[in-house]
């Protein structure tokens, strides 16, 4: 499976909302807002859809041959997706701008001066 981005990101998020942590084993996910139509898959992706805080059902699309996620809709918000950035060839120009549910992170993981840190999502 392979993807190809025809356009920039909105912005490089970190979340450290306790499903984040579970989901990656660590003190943080990340993700990055994208337009879906920006977006195009070649190959199966595995779907499972989970129903979250607010109410809404949030899809994830994985791998079916390594397990990885490789991005996320929300159904409140299904025009933009956001994508798993370390699934990307290239991750070293990553710098996440936007740091979001700092009220569960774990205090040890420090935040980039400039960074808007968000207690919640928004």
């Amino acid at each position: 499976m392979r993807y190809v981005l025809a356009a920039e990101p909105k912005r490089v998020v970190t979340s450290r909302c306790k499903e984040c942590q579970r989901q990656t084993g660590s003190a943080f996910g990340m993700s990055m807002p994208v337009k879906k139509d920006t977006l195009t898959v070649t190959g199966p992706t595995k779907r499972f859809t989970r129903i979250v805080d607010s109410g809404n059902g949030l899809t994830g699309a994985f791998c079916p041959e390594r397990g990885v996620r490789i991005y996320h809709v929300l159904e409140s918000a299904e025009d933009v997706l956001s994508l798993k950035p370390g699934t990307l060839d290239d991750t070293s120009w990553l710098r996440p701008d936007r740091f979001i549910w700092m009220k569960s992170g774990q205090g040890w993981v420090s935040v980039p001066d400039g960074a808007k840190a968000l207690e919640g999502q928004a």
